[in-house]
């Protein structure tokens, strides 16, 4: 069973960092690519970071490309999201992502909230 655990959201002020983590198990974690999206108030899903099998490749979106870096270590079958230069309008909950097999997978998400 494919389970993705999020940790490391919180309460951060405008300026400051964060660091994500998503814990995977359940299916072979080096064998996928790995996704951050994330979800604010009132607004659609959007995709923040994707990062390929062995981490050599990278997608951001753009409100993020610069200040945030996805990151993983299939020995602890673990990806994070660093988030630095963190804005009021990147509050919103985090989710990490795999898709196999035609179905997508999701944690159950971790709350950032970016205020002074």
């Amino acid at each position: 069973q494919v389970q993705l655990v999020e940790s490391g959201g919180g309460l951060v002020q405008p300026g400051g960092s964060l660091r994500l983590s998503c814990s995977a198990s359940g299916f072979t974690f080096s064998t996928y690519f790995m996704n951050w999206y994330r979800q604010a108030p009132g607004k659609e899903r959007e995709l923040v970071a994707r990062i390929s099998r062995f981490g050599v490749t990278t997608n951001y979106a753009d409100s993020v490309k610069g200040r945030f870096a996805a990151s993983r270590d299939n020995a602890k079958k673990t990806v994070y999201l660093q988030m630095n230069s963190l804005k009021p309008e990147d509050t919103a909950v985090y989710y990490c992502n795999t898709y196999i097999s035609g179905m997508d997978h999701w944690g159950k998400g971790t709350l950032v909230t970016v205020s002074s």
